[in-house]
């Protein structure tokens, strides 16, 4: 696959270091492999001030003609507030509010009836990792470590739960797209949106990095384990060898208190390598040596 022009445009150095991963707070998910807290060490390296926007990922598009696993699959699966009835042709196990529908790809976020004309500032979704790693390559990136990830997104705080602070919403503000209301029937939208929100919708964090919380969830390179890590190297960390599903950091708008409060910088969850739905999205990093 041909690369694009190597650009550091759009991305921010983070001079690495040392820094405590994890948190071991029970209001969290324990089982999820949150803890324990642990000093970890990473070299210096450059990431994407926002997700990956539609407008990045048509470029790309269109000088490789890939065609993500979605396309190839003829389906994807969408939050069912966000669909008519009529489009739903199956539903995942174990989450009935995730429909499967025909049609519905990065381009057609919601299925065949809608496209991203008017979202060219809104991060793709519909990508999988594998569809992640297809445009980190031609891009001439990477997709960061789960480690890499949680520092960029601590913003050069100590053990906060949010990029921001321990406060979700400082003075009543809110800082991140998340669900307010009674999930999954009603979001209130008190935070401006009730579905995916533009990449700068909300001011940066400490590294003035995007929407690095909340809106979409974002795919790491790491295989998902809930323990490997508390055995494993402390410098520059890359997940087991091996698994079945990959990390996603950061939640998304589906995210409540109720039922799912990922959007904390420590928390964590997974995802198969060829899944995609309509709260998925990536943003990439380099090697400062590869500049």
């Amino acid at each position: 696959m041909q690369k694009s022009s190597i650009s550091n445009d759009g991305m921010v150095r983070l001079e690495g270091g040392p820094f405590l991963m994890g948190t071991e707070s029970r209001d969290g998910f324990p089982a999820d492999g949150e803890g324990p807290i642990r000093k970890v060490t990473l070299n210096p390296f450059l990431m994407d001030i926002t997700p990956v926007t539609n407008a990045q990922f048509v470029e790309f598009i269109r000088a490789t003609s890939y065609r993500t696993e979605a396309e190839r699959f003829g389906w994807s699966y969408v939050f069912e507030g966000h669909i008519q009835p009529a489009l739903i042709t199956g539903r995942a196990i174990g989450t009935s509010w995730w429909c499967k529908v025909n049609g519905a790809d990065w381009q057609h976020p919601e299925g065949p009836h809608t496209h991203i004309e008017e979202r060219a500032n809104h991060p793709v979704v519909h990508v999988s990792w594998n569809d992640a790693m297809a445009y980190c390559r031609w891009a001439g990136k990477r997709l960061p470590t789960e480690a890499e990830w949680e520092y960029a997104a601590r913003g050069g705080l100590e053990q906060k739960l949010y990029p921001w602070g321990d406060e979700l919403t400082p003075d009543g503000k809110h800082l991140c797209n998340i669900w307010q209301g009674d999930f999954p029937l009603h979001d209130t939208g008190e935070d401006g949106y009730t579905g995916v929100a533009p990449v700068d919708a909300y001011p940066p964090n400490g590294y003035g990095l995007y929407s690095i919380t909340g809106n979409t969830w974002e795919w790491c390179a790491d295989w998902f384990h809930t323990r490997y890590h508390a055995t494993a190297s402390l410098t520059n960390p890359s997940g087991p060898p091996d698994g079945k599903s990959k990390v996603m950091k950061g939640g998304s708008y589906l995210c409540h208190r109720s039922y799912c409060n990922r959007y904390r910088v420590a928390a964590r969850t997974s995802n198969a390598p060829d899944s995609s739905t309509t709260n998925i999205g990536f943003r990439c990093v380099r090697d400062v040596q590869d500049t």
